[in-house]
């Protein structure tokens, strides 16, 4: 077994909450929560009584957080848009980094953060969990043995009914910009990317809200980009679905090649579509991956192996911000009506 981490936690209630109670219960081997930080009082109490945390170890705010914490590590489920504040906390106090998506809730506050993580020298995660599911990794596989031979281009769909305000969790989703794009597409740009297995070159397209009040920000969009190995891919948003979902875990993914086609949707059954002269279209469904762990579970094994000194987990934050340039970018189109550059984005602020 390794190293047992202290670890300085932001947040407490909602994700955090779940952190905290499910996806940190096989690591409390490994990581000893130090310091708990969360605005509520209520929620910051119950969680600390949980975690056995005596009242000096519980704050309600930051930067006192950090100054009276001694961590290895910190872990950050909080809302993207203190996501910047909490991460160059950190890293100034040289405690690596495991957080929830997006690195942040603006191109700028990303470009910061990482900064930060490479000028202190630290280690940074980013949760992209959705990599890490039996279907998901039974589409690469097959992929990657070349079922359907050179990838042409994928579809990826999301809709869910989020038609009732607070339908989405958390207040925030319906009070922020570009809602649809900072919490969800941020999973699909990143899954795009791992299924092509290339960056994003360019991106084009809209979000928009067709002035309805569940949302005060953008909840739909529509964006075709194409990425560095010259995959095409094209993507559907929607948190107003009246019709078919395909909600979390249930997202639509389709890889068309020239020998073939991958697909998985809301039944989660992978098949393999091929036509060939005399026989026709055939149709193959095929079984799953076996995964010893996934979603989070998977990202926080690789955490703690990497602090350990093993591999760099592949959502490693110089990976995970190529997915936020894609991300932002797409904000940047839909705001100018311009095809956005990501690959010069990307260039310009990191250098």
């Amino acid at each position: 077994m390794g190293s047992v981490y202290r670890a300085l936690m932001i947040g407490a209630g909602g994700m955090a909450g779940r952190w905290l109670r499910r996806f940190l219960t096989p690591f409390y081997d490994r990581v000893q929560i130090v310091g708990l930080c969360d605005i509520d009082p209520q929620i910051l109490n119950e969680q600390g009584d949980w975690l056995g945390l005596p009242p000096e170890a519980r704050f309600t705010e930051m930067e006192p957080a950090f100054e009276k914490t001694e961590a290895d590590c910190c872990l950050i489920a909080i809302p993207p848009r203190f996501h910047r504040q909490a991460a160059e906390l950190a890293a100034h106090r040289g405690m690596h980094i495991l957080s929830e998506k997006p690195i942040a809730d603006t191109w700028e506050d990303c470009v910061a953060v990482y900064k930060a993580v490479q000028s202190n020298g630290v280690k940074m995660e980013v949760v992209q969990n959705y990599r890490y599911s039996p279907r998901i990794q039974t589409l690469k596989k097959y992929l990657e043995a070349g079922e359907i031979g050179r990838l042409n281009y994928i579809v990826a769909r999301f809709a869910a009914d989020y038609r009732r305000r607070g339908g989405w969790g958390s207040p925030f989703r319906h009070e922020i910009r570009h809602s649809l794009l900072i919490e969800g597409s941020v999973h699909h740009f990143d899954q795009i990317r791992h299924l092509s297995g290339a960056d994003c070159r360019w991106i084009a397209g809209w979000d928009w809200n067709p002035n309805h009040p569940a949302f005060d920000g953008e909840c739909c969009g529509l964006f075709v980009a194409q990425m560095t190995n010259g995959v095409f891919a094209q993507y559907e948003g929607n948190c107003l679905e009246g019709g078919e979902e395909n909600n979390w875990h249930d997202e639509l993914y389709r890889l068309e090649g020239d020998q073939g086609a991958l697909s998985v949707g809301r039944d989660q059954r992978v098949r393999l579509y091929r036509h060939t002269p005399g026989e026709g279209l055939t149709v193959r469904e095929l079984p799953n991956v076996r995964m010893e762990r996934q979603g989070h579970i998977e990202l926080f094994q690789q955490f703690f192996d990497w602090l350990d000194g093993g591999p760099t987990p592949p959502t490693a934050l110089e990976d995970n911000i190529k997915s936020a340039a894609m991300l932002f970018g797409a904000i940047e189109a839909s705001e100018t009506n311009t095809v956005v550059d990501v690959t010069a984005k990307l260039r310009g602020a990191l250098g």
